[in-house]
């Protein structure tokens, strides 16, 4: 099927239950939080409940609101492992269990997602939320009948819940249950007359029906509302042709190929039409790129192998700046040498930068900042394993270098090790580092 379906993240404020006296401090930081959390201010709900948690390190709704925080700024591998932590605490949260289900959605591990879901529903029969999100990540898995289901019962429990129609009519057509998915769409488009995708589902149901006048006539609504959905004019064009609206057709397919230039059906669509309007050479044309965008092609090795290529490393990381503040000279002077290697790094010569800060090492073992910045200087030239080590060496000398987590998290996407770069990235915002949320929202989702 050509359409997916969404799941939302909630800002679910769970109270917190502690002593006025012994952790007001704490309780100040908490709800703080939650009013930072309520006007938007992820970042700094986040950095509220991390301080709350260090006040008091034992109670669950600080971990289970941080860990919000973190999902709306879309770090669901941090997210996770706040729930982790509220749940330890307290095992009954069934908030917890939906929350937490959600970010291993979006995560795209929905086996266990399913069983965070059913968990949630356990502790609480009638939450509907759950029983949606349940059914999205059973049809992730080609589990229709199970997702019909759930689908069901959210309706059930809410009997105007438009999403729950929709996700439950393609559910239908999946199971090929055309003409009961038909009623769910109808139903959509009666609660929101505007949105679309009612109109582009039922449409595609009547082309399975053979109902193609009934089909080209929901697809003229669905593109009204929304004019750039690639699939509503294939399908349009489909229907035209099986009416022989040829040159109709060739219209609508040559609007999806502009639209999703890797839409191999519709090049044949097009090629049919240029066929029967007696341009062969158009068609072959057509029908050669049909067949080969059928077949893929196959690419060769590549050492950056994430969503992060060598030139997006490059941008993000050079943005770092170096820690190079005025300090006391020691007696070694390995602060000189470091601050030399800056400048020099600075003005391009990054060999007798290099040798500073190999300098500066060997006078000054912990030197965490020397460490960082040769590790920048190498991932410059290319030596990325070198650089992992270096920022390894400067988070071990300090756990709270948050610019060292995100240089290593960067790094270590763009060689192909999503998970650990996305939760070296997630430690970084953490720490306070918020640039970092803006490589998770683009990269690690």
């Amino acid at each position: 099927m050509r359409r997916f379906l969404k799941l939302s993240i909630g800002v679910i404020a769970v109270g917190l239950s502690m002593s006025a006296t012994a952790q007001q401090t704490a309780a100040d930081y908490f709800e703080n939080g939650i009013s930072k959390s309520k006007a938007g201010d992820f970042a700094g709900a986040l950095q509220a409940f991390s301080m709350a948690i260090t006040m008091n390190p034992e109670n669950a709704p600080s971990y289970y609101n941080r860990g919000l925080a973190k999902a709306n700024l879309k770090d669901h591998r941090g997210a996770i492992l706040d729930y982790d932590k509220a749940i330890d605490l307290n095992p009954k949260d069934s908030y917890a269990f939906l929350s937490r289900g959600l970010s291993k959605s979006k995560q795209d591990d929905h086996r266990s997602a399913i069983v965070d879901y059913g968990r949630a529903i356990e502790l609480n029969p009638n939450d509907a939320q759950a029983y949606y999100n349940r059914g999205s990540s059973r049809t992730r898995l080609d589990q229709h009948r199970g997702a019909l289901q759930d689908f069901s019962r959210t309706i059930e429990l809410e009997p105007n819940n438009i999403n729950a129609y929709y996700a439950r009519g393609i559910t239908k057509q999946k199971l090929e249950d055309w003409s009961s998915s038909i009623t769910d769409f109808t139903k959509v488009a009666e609660l929101n007359p505007k949105r679309a995708q009612a109109y582009a589902g039922r449409g595609e149901s009547r082309i399975h029906l053979n109902d193609f006048a009934g089909a080209v006539q929901d697809l003229n609504k669905a593109i009204e509302f929304e004019s750039n959905d690639a699939d509503s004019h294939y399908f349009r064009g489909f229907a035209k042709s099986k009416l022989e609206d040829y040159k109709g057709a060739y219209t609508d397919f040559d609007r999806a190929i502009a639209l999703a230039p890797n839409n191999f059906r519709a090049y044949y669509g097009r090629g049919m039409c240029r066929s029967k309007l007696n341009d062969q050479k158009g068609a072959i044309q057509d029908f050669n790129m049909a067949v080969e965008m059928n077949n893929g092609n196959t690419e060769g090795k590549v050492y950056y192998t994430g969503k992060i290529t060598r030139p997006i490393l490059d941008n993000l990381r050079n943005v770092v700046q170096e820690r190079n503040k005025i300090n006391d000279l020691s007696a070694e002077r390995s602060e000189a040498y470091f601050s030399r290697a800056v400048s020099r790094n600075k003005q391009g010569d990054s060999k007798a930068a290099m040798l500073d800060l190999n300098h500066a090492i060997e006078l000054n073992p912990t030197y965490a900042e020397a460490y960082f910045t040769r590790g920048i200087i190498r991932s410059q030239q290319g030596d990325q394993k070198g650089a992992i080590m270096d920022c390894n060496s400067a988070i071990k000398l300090n756990p709270r270098y948050g610019e060292a987590f995100y240089v290593r998290g960067i790094i270590k996407h763009s060689l192909g090790d999503d998970n650990a770069g996305c939760l070296d990235l997630s430690k970084a915002g953490e720490l306070g580092y918020t640039p970092a949320y803006k490589v998770i929202s683009e990269y690690c989702n």
